[in-house]
């Protein structure tokens, strides 16, 4: 993996979930693409291709908890566990606000907990914000 893109990959299951979230990025006014993965085995054939010439690490991970199979405290474990990806940003991006949820994401290595909003409103401030901070503001581990 040679380095990082404009690219946010969304680990999440829920339709109308996806759709709200690239609704909102599409009027966020920072420059990107999203990649989706409707489930954790989906995000680990993204960030682990099997062909010779893999392409690079998205700039952000955008990650739901209650995934169909693998869970995404299991693709965080994976993620944190593996040199190429160990220091990709990661955002918990759920509806749960189960204290063990939070306790074991962050002792996983996640980058922040956000919990939803439930209106769109607050929600497409607060992708504004994400997107912002994460790929124009933040400096990403050089490796």
């Amino acid at each position: 993996m040679t380095g990082r893109a404009q690219t946010i990959l969304l680990v999440e299951d829920n339709a109308d979930d996806v759709e709200l979230t690239i609704h909102a990025f599409n009027k966020s006014p920072v420059a990107h693409d999203i990649v989706v993965a409707r489930n954790g085995e989906e995000a680990m054939e993204y960030l682990y291709p099997a062909e010779a010439a893999p392409h690079e690490l998205p700039a952000l991970m955008l990650l739901d908890l209650k995934l169909p199979g693998m869970s995404g405290l299991d693709v965080l474990r994976r993620v944190r566990g593996t040199e190429s990806t160990k220091r990709l940003p990661v955002v918990i991006l759920t509806t749960s606000d189960d204290e063990s949820d939070i306790i074991n994401g962050y002792n996983l290595g996640v980058n922040s907990y956000i919990r939803k909003p439930v209106d769109f409103g607050s929600f497409s401030g607060l992708v504004d914000h994400l997107g912002l901070y994460w790929l124009k503001i933040n400096i990403p581990s050089p490796a």
